[in-house]
Formats: structure tokens, C-alpha cells, sequence
């Protein structure tokens, strides 16, 4: 299965290693473990888990890496806001281990899974913070990144808090997302990334706003 995870990472220019790659399919596993007891996923096998989720995280990490390599960092700052299973954030980890990820969530059981995971997994750049984001007013990133956490309109401030001057905010979005001021909150448009997972032909696209440095 890990060959579906590095196939899919090559098509967009994230290359991974076999160990990357097979740590992602652990993961999945793990999610399929306790996907009943903690409702995590209605996918009906890894397979799916992979094709649907995973390769959703890792559309997200190969832009966060043009952009880190854009700026020239060599290591940064991610949140994944509204964590949920991890899908993102835990996808991000390990694709990106030059980056420091934290995973905001505020179901505590959800944040035991996550726990869980990143020590079945011995992921060593990521951390998880049990609690809403906006509640730790010092938690900031250069990149903030969420998935269904709701629609832009309503989330786009507080998220855009959490980044730092100069940082970016990537939103998960469906074919079409709701147009928003982001000058009102001291950012502009950034890239627009569609794109179609391999599970099915429904378009998607990945909406950045760049947070203007003070």
C-alpha cells in the first residue's frame, strides 16, 4: 500500500521515502483500529483512508513546502486547526519532518487518539494541544492550515490570528468557496490550488491568504 502514498506524493512533486511512505500506511492502519470506537473515518478500508484523506494532507504539505522553500526556511512553524483524526496535520508531520507541527483539538478523546498515534508512530515534530483555537493567545504559526472546521466567512479571523506577520493561512476547500474580505483582516489573496484526489473526480482546492508583515 505504501506504493499508492508514493506514487500519489511523486504526482505532486513531494517526494517521499519508502519509510515516509509506510509510515503513513501505519497510520492508516491505526485510524481503521479505532475508527468505530472513536468515529474517525466512513471510509470503508485503508484504501480509502489513504486515496481520501492522507493524499488530502499531502496535496496541502507539498504547497506548504514551495512555500517554506519559496521563503527560504529551512524549518517552520505549522498548526493544523480542528485536527480531528489528524488527517492533516499528522500527514503534514510526517511528509514535512523539517517542520514543527502542532495539532489544535478540543475533543479530549480525539486528542488521546492523537497522542496515541504520534507515539505508535514516533513522530518527533509534532505536539497536540487540547483546546479551541483563539484559547492560547501566544500559539502562533507560520503556516495554519484547516479541513472542515467551517466556512471561510466565519473562520478566517481567528485562524488568520494564529499566523504570524508574513506567515500563511491554507484553507481546505470545496469546487467553490465563499469569497471574503481578508484585507479586513490584514492579509491578501494568495494561491488558489485545485485539485482532484485519487478516490474520486470531485473538484477541490486549496484557498491561501499571506498575512502581511507588521
Amino acid at each position: 500500500m505504501w506504493r499508492t502514498v508514493s506514487k500519489f506524493a511523486e504526482s505532486i512533486s513531494l517526494p517521499l521515502s519508502q519509510a515516509q511512505a509506510q509510515l503513513l500506511v501505519d497510520y492508516a492502519q491505526l485510524v481503521w483500529q479505532k475508527k468505530d470506537m472513536l468515529n474517525l473515518t466512513s471510509a470503508s478500508g485503508l484504501e480509502e483512508i489513504l486515496s481520501r484523506h492522507i493524499c488530502d494532507g499531502l496535496q496541502g504539505a507539498a504547497l506548504a513546502q514551495r512555500w517554506a522553500k519559496k521563503h527560504a526556511l529551512d524549518t517552520f512553524d505549522v498548526i493544523d486547526a480542528g485536527s480531528g483524526a489528524g488527517y492533516i496535520g499528522l500527514t503534514w508531520a510526517a511528509a514535512l519532518p523539517h517542520a514543527r507541527v502542532t495539532l489544535v483539538e478540543s475533543l479530549e478523546k480525539r486528542c488521546a487518539f492523537l497522542n496515541w498515534t504520534i507515539l505508535k508512530l514516533n513522530l518527533k515534530n509534532v505536539s497536540v494541544k487540547n483546546i479551541r483555537l483563539g484559547e492560547q493567545k501566544d500559539l502562533r504559526a507560520d503556516v495554519l492550515t484547516e479541513r472542515a472546521m467551517g466556512q471561510l466567512s466565519d473562520i478566517l479571523s481567528i485562524c488568520l490570528q494564529a499566523v504570524k506577520p508574513g506567515g500563511m493561512f491554507v484553507a481546505y476547500q470545496g469546487e467553490a468557496a465563499t469569497p471574503v474580505d481578508a484585507a479586513k483582516y490584514g492579509a491578501v489573496p494568495g494561491d488558489v490550488q485545485k485539485y482532484i484526489l485519487p478516490s474520486d473526480n470531485r473538484p477541490r482546492q486549496l484557498v491561501c491568504f499571506e498575512k502581511k508583515s507588521v
